[in-house]
C-alpha cells in the first residue's frame, strides 16, 4: 500500500497573519452543530520537531549516524526553544483554547539523575505563557525521543526503563505540573506495533538494523534502541516495560498533582474490515492496541491519534478505492476516520476521549480546509451518540521535522522559513480557527 507519515514513520502577532485571509462562509441550509462547553480545541508540536538542536537526544544521534534511515538531520527545526512566546501568540490568535507540546526529556535530564532547573524553568515558563493567553497546557511528558544515555543502555529494553522514566516523571512534574491542564505520559507507544502489521520495506528495515548497531556503537553500549526507532524482533521486550513505565509515569504524575487528568495517546488507524475480512482485523487490532485499551482503562482519558483508515479483506490490506483523493505521499483521505477511531477506543476503553493528534500532510492547503470541517462532521456525529470526546487537537501547529521524512512533509496550519523562522498563517488556520471560536460547526 501507499506509505505515508504513519506506514514510514521508521521507514517513522497572529492576528496581522490571520487578517490576509478570508473564511468561506457555510451554506445558509446546514445547521449549526454545537460542542460542548470547555470543549477543548487545539494544536500540538513535539519538542524535538520544532524546537531544534536537540543534541543530548538518542535521535540526534541517529539522524547523524552512517547509515541512518532519517532524510536529513533535525538542525535549527523551527527554533521554537527561542521562539515559543510566538507559537503561543499564534495558537491563541487562531482562537483556540489549548496548546499540546512536550517536555524534553534530554535537555531535562542529559545525564543519568543529573536534572537541569534552568530547562525545567524554561518549560515553566512556557505552561505559565499559556495560563496568561488562557490557553489550556496539555504537556506530554516524552514524545519518541529520550536522553542518549536512555536509549543507550537498551531503551525501553531495559527492565529500569520503567523506574528511569517514573523518576523523570515525578522530577518534571513537582517542577512543572501545577498548572498543567492535561498530562500525556507517552505519545504513541504502541507506533511500532502498528507499522510492524502495516508492513515495512526489507530495505528499510536493513538499514535500521545497521543504524542501531552503529549506534551502539558510537555509545560504546551493547544495545541501543528508541522508542520510534527499535528492531522488530524487539517489540514484544519492549511492550511490558512500556506498559509498566506509563502505569509508573502515571502514578509519578498523580503523586506530585493527583488531580491533574493523566493519560496515554496511541496511534489508531480507523481499521474497515470487507466482507471476509473481520477475523484479520480483530487480530489487527488485538496487536497493534490490545495491551495499550487495557491499560488506558486505569487512566483519566484516552488520547486518539488518526491519521487514516485501512480496508482490509480476507486476505489483508486493500489499496484506496479508485478515484480516492490522496495525500502528500499517496495514502487516501479519509476525513470519517476519526470518528470511526474514536467510537472503536471508547467502546473498548469506557473511558473520555481527547483527539490528540489528527491532520493531513499536504502542499495543498486548500485539501486541508476542506479536510478539517469534514472530519470534525465525524467527530461531531460520534459525540451525539455518546462518545464522550473533551477535545480536539489538530497537528500540527508549525510545519515542522516529521523524523524519517525530514522537512519534505507540510502538517502544519503554519509555514515555518527553514532560514529566517518566520512564521505565516495559511488558510487552513483561519477555517479551524472559526470553528474553534464559535465552538460549533
Amino acid at each position: 500500500m501507499p506509505m505515508n507519515r504513519r506506514t514510514l514513520m521508521l521507514a517513522g502577532a497572529a492576528a496581522t497573519l490571520l487578517g490576509s485571509h478570508g473564511v468561506r462562509a457555510e451554506p445558509q441550509e446546514r445547521r449549526a452543530r454545537a460542542f460542548p462547553k470547555g470543549f477543548l480545541w487545539g494544536a500540538a508540536t513535539a519538542g524535538h520537531q520544532v524546537e531544534g538542536n536537540n543534541t543530548a537526544s538518542d535521535l540526534w544521534l541517529l539522524e547523524h549516524l552512517k547509515p541512518t534511515i532519517f532524510a536529513e538531520p533535525s538542525g535549527d527545526a523551527c527554533n521554537s526553544l527561542e521562539l515559543w512566546a510566538q507559537d503561543l501568540d499564534l495558537v491563541r490568535g487562531f482562537g483556540l483554547n489549548t496548546y499540546r507540546f512536550s517536555l524534553e526529556w534530554a535537555r531535562i535530564e542529559p545525564e543519568p539523575g543529573q536534572f537541569s532547573g534552568a530547562m525545567l524553568d524554561h518549560y515553566a515558563r512556557i505552561i505559565d505563557g499559556c495560563r496568561t493567553r488562557d490557553l489550556t497546557p496539555m504537556v506530554t511528558f516524552n514524545h519518541f525521543t529520550a536522553p542518549r544515555w536512555f536509549s543507550g543502555d537498551g531503551g525501553w529494553l531495559s527492565s529500569d526503563s520503567p523506574s528511569r522514566f517514573a523518576r523523570f516523571c515525578e522530577r518534571a512534574a513537582r517542577h512543572v505540573g501545577v498548572h498543567v491542564g492535561y498530562a500525556i505520559t507517552l505519545n504513541e507507544p504502541n507506533i511500532l506495533r502498528l507499522l510492524k502489521m502495516l508492513g515495512l520495506p526489507p530495505p528499510l528495515l536493513e538499514t535500521q538494523h545497521a543504524m542501531l548497531a552503529a549506534a551502539a556503537h558510537a555509545t560504546r553500549t551493547a544495545v541501543f534502541s528508541a522508542l520510534n526507532a527499535a528492531n522488530e524482533e524487539d517489540l514484544e521486550r519492549m511492550l511490558p516495560n512500556l506498559l509498566a513505565g506509563h502505569k509508573l509515569g502515571r502514578e509519578a504524575i498523580k503523586s506530585a498533582h493527583p488531580t491533574l487528568p493523566v493519560g496515554v495517546s496511541l496511534a489508531v488507524i480507523d481499521d474497515q474490515a470487507m466482507p471476509g475480512g473481520e477475523a484479520r482485523r480483530d487480530a489487527r487490532r488485538d496487536f497493534c492496541y490490545g495491551a495499550w485499551l487495557e491499560a488506558a482503562r486505569q487512566d483519566d482519558f484516552v488520547g486518539v491519534q488518526n491519521y487514516e483508515r485501512v480496508r482490509i479483506g480476507p486476505d489483508g490490506p486493500l489499496p484506496p478505492p479508485d478515484g480516492a483523493p490522496r495525500n502528500w505521499s499517496g495514502t487516501e483521505i479519509f476525513p470519517a476516520s476519526l470518528g470511526n477511531a474514536v467510537r472503536y477506543v471508547h467502546a473498548a476503553t469506557g473511558r473520555p476521549v481527547i483527539v490528540t493528534e489528527h491532520g493531513l500532510g499536504t502542499d495543498d492547503d486548500a485539501q486541508r480546509t476542506r479536510f478539517i470541517p469534514e472530519a470534525l462532521e465525524g467527530l461531531h456525529a460520534a459525540m451525539e451518540e455518546g462518545v464522550p470526546v473533551q477535545g480536539y487537537v489538530h497537528w500540527t501547529l508549525l510545519d515542522n521535522f516529521e523524523w524519517i521524512f525530514g522537512y519534505r512533509p507540510h502538517y502544519g496550519l503554519v509555514a515555518v522559513n527553514r532560514q529566517t523562522f518566520k512564521r505565516t498563517a495559511k488558510p487552513s488556520a483561519v477555517v479551524y480557527g472559526a470553528i474553534a471560536r464559535r465552538n460549533a460547526l
